[in-house]
């Protein structure tokens, strides 16, 4: 099987494209080239061939007319063309793999929405110039980019077959590094959703403004933040470093600001000086930023929990002026 996508200067998205062709069809040869002739008689055609044509392997958003679009106005580009069409495919090939569960076709199908979400859409949106993809031009589409030779390495090789075979090389590096964000992606929301119902079943304290998990290492802040308004404080226990933690809880996925912080009293102290204001004896620290705290025993953490409780303000004992879920 054969995969062609366009030589010369390459782009995130035909390397994110090209990547997860070869994950669902590994051992694929790719080529990179411009020949109406090997781009005819490919498998698949990435980013060049001028068709659009998902049943005959064609994902290109060049051609004249093209108007391909995600329902919400983003325009798509090779790498939004080949992840509409394989996208859950390849979600769920890579959490087989990479976190020995299977998804329902329904599953892989949402965590591919989300990833287009959270990362593809960018990737297009970069590719047809219409946004910047990070501030300081360092988002994924950038690092991508500086894959390719400069005009240094090509003073240096020349123009020929040793030019061209340092770019495909640096072309397969780009893949890599992408392939690597795939997986990171997949595993990162494979192991939320089976962490949702480990959340849900969670013992609640203090009339329901303290959540108890027994392992921090859980994605707990989507849950809580939507389904738990009253919970102001979660404690949690931090099994690779032995000790208990004890976090607020953002407002919204996107801001720092919590339901209520930790008293301004505890902000950036650390051991003894913690102990001496809260009473504690083993409180560990309080990050400067009054979202994070920890002790080394389930007791000294819940005492300051209590304490936390304590602080807030008498008409905010009761939280429910929680924003809608985000």
């Amino acid at each position: 099987m054969v995969i062609v996508t366009h030589s010369g200067k390459f782009h995130a998205d035909d390397a994110w494209a090209v990547a997860v062709l070869t994950i669902l069809f590994p051992g694929c040869e790719v080529i990179r080239t411009r020949d109406p002739a090997v781009i005819e008689a490919a498998d698949f055609a990435v980013d060049v061939g001028g068709l659009w044509e998902p049943a005959s392997g064609r994902f290109d958003h060049h051609q004249k007319g093209f108007s391909g679009a995600r329902p919400n106005g983003v325009p798509y580009a090779s790498a939004g063309l080949v992840w509409k069409e394989y996208g859950a495919r390849c979600v769920a090939a890579l959490a087989a793999t990479h976190t020995g569960h299977a998804l329902s076709e329904d599953s892989a199908r949402n965590l591919a929405c989300a990833i287009d979400a959270d990362i593809v859409q960018y990737l297009d949106l970069s590719d047809v110039g219409a946004a910047r993809n990070a501030p300081g031009g360092y988002g994924l589409s950038a690092v991508v980019s500086g894959f390719n030779p400069n005009w240094l390495d090509e003073q240096r090789l020349g123009y020929g077959q040793q030019a061209d075979a340092f770019r495909l090389l640096q072309f397969r590096n780009a893949m890599t590094l992408l392939t690597d964000v795939m997986i990171n992606a997949v595993r990162y929301r494979v192991g939320a959703m089976l962490a949702v119902e480990q959340v849900r079943q969670s013992e609640l304290l203090e009339g329901g403004r303290l959540l108890m998990l027994k392992n921090s290492a859980l994605p707990w802040t989507g849950v809580v933040r939507k389904e738990m308004p009253t919970v102001l404080f979660v404690i949690s226990h931090n099994l690779a470093e032995q000790r208990y933690m004890i976090h607020t809880v953002p407002v919204s996925a996107d801001s720092f600001k919590a339901r209520a912080d930790l008293p301004l009293s505890w902000a950036g102290l650390r051991d003894a000086e913690l102990a001496a204001v809260t009473g504690v004896a083993d409180a560990g620290f309080c990050h400067n930023g009054r979202f994070i705290a920890a002790a080394k025993s389930i007791e000294g953490i819940c005492a300051m929990a209590s304490l936390a409780l304590q602080a807030i303000a008498p008409d905010r004992q009761d939280y429910h002026d929680v924003p809608p879920a985000q």
